[in-house]
C-alpha cells in the first residue's frame, strides 16, 4: 500500500522543513535507543520499552517573517518597558538562566513496541562487502507454471492443450469428419438418380451438424497459467566462531554469547536468506546447534585452528563460494597454543580470508583489564589486517561495551576498514 500526501503545505512551513525535521527527530530517537541498550541485558533487546529524548530541536521549523516595525500598545502595564523579556505565566517555566534555579525542560518520554525498538536499533547495520550478489531485506518475485485457465492473454494461449481439448470434444459429440463429406459428394457424383435424393439429404444434414459443432469452441481454448513464488536475491551463511576452552572465565564467555545473541538477532531480523553456521572449539572443533552453542558448558584445552579447519571444511561441502557470501565472526580470549600459531595463520591465509566477504575477531577479557597487553591471536590478526586481508578486530572486557562495539562493526560504511581501533 502506498500512501500519498496531496495535501498543501500548510501556512508557515514548507515541505523540505518537515522532511529536515523528520530526519532529525529520528536521528534523536535511534540515538536514544543505542543509548538505553547499554543498561540492558541481551535477552532484553527484544522486549522494547520506554525511551526519552530532549524537547530541545524537537520544535517543526517555521518560515518566519523577519524585519519591520511593530508598534503595540499593551493595556495595564506599569512594571516593563520595551526590551524586556515576560517570564511565562505559572511560575518559572522555559530554562534556567543558572544552574539549579528555575524549573528545567522535561524530557519527552513515549514507549516503543518490540519491533519498533528492534528496528531502530538495527536501521544502519549491514552485513559489508556483499561483493558477489546484493543480499536483498526482500524476496524478489519469480515465475513458475501453474496449470491451465480458461482466461488469459492471447499470448499464454497454450495450443497443444486446446487442439487436444477440442479433438476430445468432436470425438464425444460425434462430429462428421470432412473426410466422410467429401467421400458421400464423390459418391453422389456417380450415382443414378434412385440414390441422389438420399445422398443429398444425407450430406445435407453431416453439414449442418458440423456447423452446429465447431471445430474449435471458446469452451476449448485454455491459456498457460502462471503464479509468483518468493525468491532469494542472494545467498550468505555467517561462521560464528567461539572459544569455550578453560582459558576462557565465565565473565569472558559471558560476553562472547552476548556478542552472539545480539549477532544472531541481527541477524534473523535484517535478513531472510542467511544462514548462521556455530561452531566452538577447545583443541578441538564441532559444529553444534543453537542450544548447545549458547547453553552447553566446555573446557579443555586451545587450538584456533581446529575451528578454522572445520569451517573450512563446511564451507567446501556446502557452500560453495562462487554462490554464496560467506562471513565470520570469532571470539576468543586471544589465547592459543604456541605449536598452532603457524597452523593457523596459513589456514586464515590460504583457506579461510580468500573466500570470505568479511573475518570479524572480538577479543574478550576481564573486567577492568583494557587489553593493555597484545595477545598472540591479536597479533596474527592485526598483521593479517595491515596486508588488506577483510578483518575487522574488536575488544571487549565489560557488558556495557557489547552493543558499542557490535554497531561499530555491522554499521553501514562506504568502504572496507582499514585502520586499527
Amino acid at each position: 500500500m502506498h500512501i500519498v500526501d496531496r495535501r498543501l503545505n500548510p501556512s508557515g512551513k514548507s515541505l523540505e522543513n518537515r522532511q529536515r525535521f523528520l530526519r532529525r527527530a529520528k536521528a534523536l530517537v535511534q540515538g536514544a535507543v543505542k543509548k538505553s541498550v547499554q543498561d540492558r541485558d541481551v535477552k532484553d533487546v527484544l522486549e522494547g520499552g520506554e525511551v526519552s529524548i530532549p524537547l530541545d530541536g524537537m520544535n517543526e521549523p517555521r518560515l518566519r517573517r523577519q524585519g519591520g516595525v511593530r508598534d503595540l500598545v499593551l493595556p495595564g502595564n506599569k512594571k516593563f518597558i520595551e526590551g524586556d523579556m515576560l517570564p511565562r505565566p505559572g511560575g518559572g517555566g522555559g530554562r534556567p538562566q543558572d544552574p539549579g534555579s528555575g524549573d528545567a525542560e522535561d524530557a519527552f518520554r513515549f514507549v516503543l513496541s518490540r519491533d519498533e525498538f528492534v528496528d531502530l536499533f538495527l536501521d544502519d547495520l549491514e552485513l559489508p562487502d556483499l561483493a558477489k550478489r546484493k543480499l536483498a531485506e526482500t524476496e524478489s518475485e519469480g515465475l513458475r507454471r501453474a496449470g491451465y485457465a480458461t482466461s488469459g492473454s492471447p499470448a499464454n494461449i497454450s495450443v497443444s492443450r486446446t487442439v487436444w481439448l477440442a479433438t476430445a470434444r468432436r470425438v464425444a459429440l460425434r462430429r462428421p469428419r470432412r473426410e466422410t463429406i467429401d467421400r458421400l459428394e464423390a459418391e453422389l457424383a456417380e450415382c443414378g438418380d434412385d440414390r441422389r435424393a438420399e445422398l443429398a439429404a444425407e450430406i445435407e444434414a453431416l453439414k449442418a451438424k458440423s456447423r452446429r459443432i465447431p471445430f474449435i469452441d471458446p469452451i476449448d481454448i485454455r491459456y498457460r497459467r502462471f503464479e509468483t513464488v518468493p525468491r532469494p536475491v542472494a545467498q550468505a551463511v555467517m561462521f560464528c566462531l567461539m572459544d569455550v576452552s578453560g582459558s576462557m572465565s565465565e565473565h569472558m564467555k559471558d560476553l562472547a554469547k552476548r556478542f552472539y545473541m545480539l549477532l544472531y538477532v541481527f541477524l534473523t531480523r535484517r535478513y531472510r536468506h542467511v544462514e548462521i553456521v556455530f561452531i566452538r572449539h577447545t583443541d578441538r572443533a564441532e559444529e553444534v546447534d543453537e542450544e548447545t552453542f549458547f547453553h552447553d558448558p566446555a573446557s579443555g584445552g586451545t587450538m584456533v585452528s581446529s575451528a578454522l579447519a572445520t569451517m573450512n571444511e563446511i564451507v567446501r561441502a556446502r557452500f560453495r563460494p562462487e554462490d554464496w557470501n560467506i562471513y565470520a565472526a570469532q571470539a576468543s580470549d586471544g589465547d592459543n597454543s604456541y605449536s598452532d600459531g603457524e597452523a593457523t595463520a596459513a589456514l586464515l591465509t590460504d583457506r579461510i580470508l580468500p573466500v570470505c566477504q568479511f573475518f570479524a575477531y572480538l577479543e574478550v577479557g576481564e573486567a577492568g583489564t583494557g587489553g593493555e597487553s597484545e595477545s598472540a591471536l591479536w597479533a596474527l590478526y592485526r598483521r593479517l589486517r595491515s596486508g588488506g586481508e577483510p578483518l575487522s578486530m574488536r575488544r571487549v572486557s565489560d557488558r556495557s561495551e557489547i552493543f558499542p562495539v557490535f554497531h561499530d562493526l555491522f554499521q553501514r560504511r562506504e568502504g572496507q576498514e582499514t585502520a586499527a581501533p
